[in-house]
């Protein structure tokens, strides 16, 4: 079976033929080797030499070059509001108190569905409305940032074009 062993993360994407896509939750997008299969049939071995946060726009390098783009799958979040900046200040700290996973807006945070938590954001004076829209949550502290590192592979700038992608 042909493997992919590297990932090309999206800001340094230059160039590859792009020959299928795998669309993957959030939680499906945390990997280091597992058999997959493209929305266009491509099946082969993800075997990364280390755990991996795939991200959406991300590809991966088959064994022969191609590369197999990497797509944010729609999940059922909430959208976390506040009447003030001050406001979801507050409720991103309650949130991280409980070490959930979230993505942080400049107006609004999306965490997994949970009606406890959507009660507990409504009990705190926001609102927690149910959404479907891919997840990229924060990386954490003691992940670098993203939680991966950078293979880039080149050394040119990064004023290039990308594949589209939805973000719908």
């Amino acid at each position: 079976m042909i493997r992919a062993t590297r990932v090309i993360r999206r800001d340094a994407l230059a160039s590859g033929e792009i020959v299928d896509r795998v669309v993957l939750d959030h939680g499906e997008r945390h990997r280091r080797r597992i058999a997959m299969r493209g929305v266009g049939g491509t099946a082969f071995l993800l075997d990364l030499a280390q755990a991996t946060v795939l991200d959406d726009g991300d590809a991966l390098v088959l064994d022969d070059g191609r590369l197999v783009w990497v797509e944010a799958a729609p999940e059922k979040l909430l959208e976390v509001r506040a009447p003030s900046d001050h406001a979801l200040k507050r409720l991103i700290w309650h949130i991280g108190n409980r070490h959930i996973p979230a993505e942080i807006g400049a107006e609004a945070v999306w965490i997994a569905q949970d009606h406890v938590l959507a009660e507990m954001v409504r009990g705190l004076g926001g609102s927690a409305e149910p959404v479907e829209r891919p997840f990229r949550p924060e990386g954490g502290a003691y992940q670098g940032g993203h939680g991966h590192p950078h293979d880039h592979g080149h050394g040119h700038s990064h004023d290039h074009a990308h594949p589209p992608h939805r973000h719908d």
